[in-house]
This record gives C-alpha cells, structure tokens and sequence, in this order.
C-alpha cells in the first residue's frame, strides 16, 4: 500500500508541543508523509506565544507548488493560517486542477492552548473560504461559536452552530472538540446532517485535527470537490 503523502499548511510552535511540529509528529505515526508549508514562525513555549512573523503569501503558496508538482498531495492539513491575504490565496490555490479533488481537513486556530492570539479579526473573517472548501473543519468550540456568531452553552446550541455553518458556507463536515457535556467529561461532536459522539481526554488540539487527515485521504482519494465552483 503506498504511503498517503499528506501536505500541512500551518504556523511553527518552537516549543514543539502544537503546530506544524505536533502536525508532523502525528501523521508520521499514522504511517503517512508528511509535507509542508509553513505559514508563520511562533517564538512559545508552555507559557505563552512572545511573538509571531508570518510568512508572505507569495512563500506559503510557492511552499505549495514545490511539493504538489514534483511529490504530490493526497490529502490537506491546515492549520494556522497567518493572514488574510494567505487564507484567501491558499483557498484558491486548493481549487486549482491538482488539488482540487484532495480531500481537506481545515482546523480554524485562531488561539493558543496558552491564550495568546494567532489570527486576528480580519483573518478570521476569511475563514469561510477555508471552511467551504474543506472535507472536515475542526473548530473548538470558543472557535465555533466566533465562526458562527453564538453563545454555545450545550449540545443544542453546538449542533445549531455546526448545521448553520454547514448550510451557510456549504462546506463539509464539522468535528466539534472539547465540547464539556457533563460529569467532567470532554466530547467531540461531528456534524454531517447528524450528529455522533466521541469521547476524548484532554490534548493539544493541532494532534486530533491532524489524526483524520490519512483516513480522509484513503476513503477520498482523487474525489473531485464540489466546493471549488
């Protein structure tokens, strides 16, 4: 079985506990290669992120065209994105010919576990052309509930965020994390017209957005999208 060849677009974490570092380690030992490009570099450590240099646009996407003209891509992890001029060029770029029957798994990090900012406003506001063109997005649900404008407070009000988005931007799957239902217990929730539960300790979210992407691949593999009209 060939190995699945998985390209990670996502910001540096120089202490190696999330981001493109988590990203890597996780589709490694899933048995796929990883590839990237690399949006942004984050000086953090446990205790906060001191500073952030995002990459240019015209670098994220070179990054891009690198690995999918010569090794090719059968499957999209992104991760932090570092502008808004980046997350509209990289929604595009998806939707070209080559890529855009590769499935996309899209996780909308605007905040570090540490609570320090790594989008602002006028990034996040481009997030739907991420979200409409991925297989699966991944938002917590501080991130679902900025995405989709509402207050979440139980799993009825989650589903409301989850569906809304998915009619409004007529994207693919949402994957809920974190989401607190009881007795200490932490649930991600899928929405794809229904929704199922999964229970899940505590983790860096950049792991569990990156532990889909060989598995989305495998089943959809040179799946043309539909979301790239």
């Amino acid at each position: 079985m060939p190995v699945t060849r998985i390209l990670i677009v996502a910001g540096s974490d120089s202490g190696g506990g999330a981001g493109i570092q988590a990203d890597i380690k996780t589709v490694t030992l899933l048995g796929g290669h990883a590839m990237t490009a690399i949006t942004a570099i984050t000086a953090q450590n446990t205790l906060g992120v001191t500073d952030v240099h995002a990459i240019p646009a015209d670098s994220v996407i070179a990054q891009i065209d690198a690995v999918a003209s010569d090794i090719g891509v059968d499957a999209v992890k992104i991760g932090m994105i570092g502008s808004p001029d980046t997350a509209a060029r990289v929604a595009d770029r998806l939707c070209r010919p080559d890529l855009a029957g590769v499935p996309v798994v899209f996780d909308p990090v605007m905040i570090a576990t540490s609570g320090s900012r790594l989008a602002s406003a006028e990034t996040i506001a481009v997030f739907g052309d991420l979200m409409r063109r991925a297989t699966l997005s991944t938002p917590n649900l501080d991130e679902l509930g900025a995405l989709a404008g509402l207050t979440l407070s139980d799993e009825a009000s989650v589903a409301s965020a989850a569906s809304g988005l998915i009619d409004r931007l007529g994207g693919g799957a949402i994957l809920a994390t974190g989401a607190e239902l009881g007795a200490g217990e932490l649930s991600d929730l899928l929405f794809e017209g229904s929704a199922t539960e999964a229970s899940c300790r505590w983790s860096a979210p950049c792991w569990r957005a990156s532990a889909p992407v060989p598995y989305r691949s495998r089943r959809n593999r040179h799946r043309p999208s539909n979301r790239c009209a």
